[in-house]
């Protein structure tokens, strides 16, 4: 397959001043903090031809390009020289073993280790197919995840999934190396605003079901957090912003590659700020949905809204951040419910649902195989401290919105009112991970998206003590950076 991805990409070096504050002594400390940081991206926009990601009844590969699609990183060092970059993708998810691979890349030529480390994808439904499926136990050669995909076409999309990994890989190591090489003096500050297209998407229906449809009664996360990074001799200078939101990137249902509503914000911010690269660190976006949806117009607008809420964000009072940065990164193993027999799954295969014979028959595969199910799956959670300044905690999968609002104020608190920043998204999109709420409720969230997971296995829905496992690894890691500063 011809790519046109790895065009050259432009390095952005960044620095910072902050202006107009009136700031306590710790305010006045931070702003003086010797930052270094750069930021750099690359085009990962895949040739038509390739299957996309995102859409389960897709029935065809892409057709044409809306939008190119984008990777980007931001490298910060401290003034102790510790090392912390976020790469975002315009990707449906990060694969574990991409990450692991990133990883061991990282490790072995930049000596990052791996909690120096953050990756997170947008989200976009509109990007390429990423993911395989890799039997287990001599169960066969990978396959692509997609029910959909037709049997005579899967060598040739395991092969283009294979080569854009490889490609997508290279480009990561490009990122990771232009911008840690081309530090410069920094600052950096926080400040935040409000945006307000994502709704909460689970519905009740009728008793113990859950449709997916705006519930305006539901809970949201409408933050819109903002790194801003600025030229040390020239505080007018704004070279990078990393903004953050919680709400899922499926305007579009189109079988063109784009970014969706993230890829417009970014964009559009860009174009009003020639020079300036921006971010989009997905936030807890497993129940939000954009309203309204499914037009190409309201993805531009949506983009448009977010970018002008950046630009609001600009406008609001900034907290100056001080170093050191400090990371933890871990991956506690998060319990299944008992799986089901293989009677049970017998009869779900028989079903007239498809995507339930589909998953019935998917596990007997797995049970036939494998010989049994696994018991846990590891999710990561990671935190990032900027002095005592920020809190960022990040979350494998796709988070929903109640861990956002509850580890906002249990950080907050814990940390005296330090502004908190939740993603979700990050190193790793195997699944939903639902609150305990949530789980309990059930629906698509609370487990029956699992129905549809072909390339891990999944055997049954998270254990009830999910939210407590990561919430408390998220608080323990934390706890334990503030005891080095």
């Amino acid at each position: 397959m011809k790519t046109r991805f790895f065009a050259p990409f432009v390095i952005l070096i960044v620095t910072g001043l902050l202006v107009g504050l009136s700031l306590p002594d710790r305010a006045a400390e931070s702003a003086a903090y010797p930052w270094k940081a750069a930021v750099a991206t690359v085009d990962i926009t895949p040739e038509p031809g390739t299957w996309m990601a995102g859409y389960a009844a897709r029935k065809g590969p892409s057709e044409k390009i809306l939008q190119p699609i984008h990777a980007k990183a931001l490298a910060i060092e401290d003034a102790d020289g510790g090392r912390f970059v976020f790469v975002t993708f315009d990707l449906i998810g990060i694969p574990r073993p991409f990450r692991d691979a990133v990883e061991k890349l990282a490790g072995e030529k930049y000596g990052l280790a791996p909690e120096a480390i953050l990756l997170n994808a947008s989200h976009t439904h509109s990007g390429p197919m990423i993911r395989l499926y890799q039997p287990p136990k001599g169960g066969g050669e990978e396959r692509a995840p997609y029910a959909n995909v037709p049997d005579e076409e899967q060598e040739l999309r395991v092969r283009q999934t294979r080569e854009y990994n490889k490609k997508l890989l290279a480009a990561v190591d490009q990122l990771l190396g232009e911008s840690l090489e081309n530090l410069q003096p920094a600052t950096l500050a926080w400040s935040h605003a409000r945006c307000g297209f994502a709704m909460n998407r689970r519905t009740p229906g009728g008793p113990g079901e859950w449709k997916n449809s705006p519930n305006p009664e539901g809970p949201v996360d409408h933050e819109v957090p903002v790194l801003q990074v600025r030229a040390t001799d020239d505080a007018k200078t704004l070279k990078a912003v990393m903004f953050g939101y919680a709400c899922h990137a499926t305007v579009l249902s189109l079988m063109e590659i784009s970014g969706d509503w993230p890829g417009y914000a970014q964009r559009y911010f860009e174009e009003d700020h020639p020079g300036t690269v921006a971010l989009f660190l997905n936030g807890c976006s497993g129940d939000q949905n954009p309203y309204p949806r499914r037009l190409l117009h309201y993805a531009e607008r949506h983009g448009r809204n977010m970018a002008t809420s950046i630009e609001a964000a600009l406008e609001t009072p900034s907290k100056p951040m001080a170093g050191p940065i400090r990371s933890a990164l871990k991956w506690p193993e998060i319990p299944y419910q008992q799986p089901p027999t293989r009677a049970e799954l017998e009869e779900k295969a028989k079903s007239k649902d498809r995507y339930d014979a589909r998953h019935g028959q998917f596990l007997l595969d797995v049970l036939d195989t494998a010989g049994g199910f696994p018991k846990s799956y590891p999710v990561p959670v990671q935190v990032v401290k900027f002095g005592n300044d920020l809190t960022l905690a990040a979350i494998g999968g796709e988070v929903v919105v109640d861990y956002s609002l509850r580890l906002k104020k249990e950080l907050g608190e814990a940390t005296g009112g330090a502004p908190v920043w939740v993603a979700g998204y990050s190193n790793d999109v195997m699944t939903y991970i639902p609150s305990k709420r949530v789980l309990e409720e059930g629906g698509y969230e609370g487990g029956g998206a699992m129905r549809y997971v072909r390339s891990t296995v999944h055997p049954a829905p998270w254990d009830p003590s999910i939210e407590e496992r990561l919430v408390g690894a998220a608080e323990e890691l934390e706890a334990g950076l503030r005891k080095e500063e």
